[in-house]
């Protein structure tokens, strides 16, 4: 999955959800049980996930799934009112900070159940990614990624700087960012700088977030408290305001798209992202290494992106055992080895061995690495507001602006987004 096909568009349509007008078509006795699923998978991960469907769909002779690819910005505009008109899907697919908007509105059923049934191939999913479709403590989803954040660095660049290991603190990241950006002509904007580190639209708004839990900060508190506005959290703003715009060791004004297209083309020594990043640099010839978001002064942390497939509330009990069929399919050892090494992501089930995914390096590396991921955002109904307040908040710490208040600022926005 691709970060531009991640990062989600507009809101949720302002319209209440009528489920209860939502029908349901039941199928005849002597048919296969039709469902539909829509997904935003567009790269090789779609292609794996296709293969796993046509899998499951050959496996037995009761259900046939039937997938409908759109972008995940289409998906979250267009849901709400499909389900509202009984005509959306049975499974869907979304970045998982999103299902707590739809469980919160009734657009889903529990998986309670299913998750208690040692047979589904679910207790042993990762707890991070459980904890993202986790709302008000009844489970709605199953994911199909939890994955960290983690520095792409372009090797080349790193070689012909002399540098021979990736950054391990946040210390040893500014100075190496500062060996890695090269200002030719001496006009003040680098030519290459040594990393991007946008400030806002931050890799699926999970990078600033990251650096927070680095110094020991934080956002949300238990899913219904802002804890923002805390001196940790205006020491890291502080910190980087100094290394970005005192250093120049990344330009400023980026949002995460446009970090991509300057690492891809070789202008930026360092971005933070997620598996996408791995088609990118092929896709511009870049021999790239994967390395842990550096120590902060207090911790070793990445904020932790996933995707989870829902079941919606349609009142058919059949398509709804038939969807649990199908999850439990996807989770079982062979395609939780199959979807990973296809998806690069890492294993959703805590159990798979490593040697299992050891010839996908990629993958490798990023389960090594969720020892220390922190869900973004679980179990946090309006994450949108809330996001959209963390982006305002960098952006304009970077522009220069008074961090106490916008500390302050940002913590009455997140509050109240919490609270509606």
């Amino acid at each position: 999955m691709t970060r531009k096909r991640l990062i989600l568009g507009a809101g949720i349509a302002a319209a209440a959800l009528v489920l209860a007008g939502c029908g349901s078509t039941e199928s005849n006795s002597d048919e296969p049980l039709e469902l539909t699923f829509w997904h935003g998978y567009t790269e090789a991960d779609g292609d794996v996930l296709e293969q796993i469907v046509s899998d499951f769909n050959d496996s037995q002779d009761g259900i046939v799934i039937k997938t409908e690819v759109n972008p995940w910005a289409v998906i979250d505009d267009t849901l709400l009112p499909a389900l509202s008109a009984g005509n959306g899907p049975d499974i869907v697919a979304m970045p998982a900070e999103r299902l707590p908007v739809y469980a919160d509105k009734g657009a889903f059923v529990s998986l309670d159940d299913f998750y208690a049934d040692p047979a589904n191939n679910a207790s042993a999913v990762n707890d991070g990614a459980v904890e993202m479709i986790t709302v008000n403590d009844t489970k709605y989803g199953v994911p199909t990624g939890f994955v960290p954040l983690a520095v792409y660095y372009n090797k080349a660049l790193f070689e012909a700087a002399g540098i021979t290991d990736a950054p391990a603190t946040w210390d040893d990241w500014v100075e190496v960012a500062k060996q890695l950006t090269v200002d030719e002509n001496g006009d003040g904007t680098p030519e290459q700088y040594g990393v991007v580190l946008p400030d806002h639209a931050t890799v699926a708004n999970g990078l600033w977030p990251a650096l927070f839990y680095g110094n020991g900060g934080g956002i949300v508190d238990g899913g219904d408290t802002a804890v923002i506005d805390s001196p940790e959290n205006a020491a890291t703003l502080e910190f980087w305001r100094d290394a970005i715009v005192g250093d120049k060791i990344s330009p400023t004004g980026v949002d995460g798209i446009g970090a991509d297209e300057l690492f891809s083309s070789g202008k930026a020594a360092m971005t933070v992202g997620g598996p996408w990043m791995v088609f990118i640099a092929a896709d511009n010839d870049i021999d790239y290494g994967i390395a842990p978001i550096p120590a902060g002064p207090v911790e070793q942390a990445s904020s932790a992106i996933g995707v989870s497939m829902a079941i919606t509330e349609q009142e058919d009990a059949a398509k709804q055992a038939a969807a649990e069929k199908f999850f439990a399919y996807f989770l079982n050892d062979e395609n939780s080895v199959t979807w990973s090494l296809g998806s690069g992501w890492p294993p959703l089930r805590s159990d798979i061995p490593a040697d299992a995914v050891a010839e996908n390096p990629t993958v490798a590396a990023l389960t090594a690495q969720s020892a220390f991921a922190k869900p973004l955002l679980p179990g946090v109904v309006n994450s949108t507001d809330v996001l959209t307040a963390v982006d305002e908040l960098t952006q304009r710490a970077l522009a220069g602006e008074d961090i106490a208040a916008l500390l302050a600022e940002a913590q009455t926005s997140i509050q109240s987004a919490l609270d509606k």
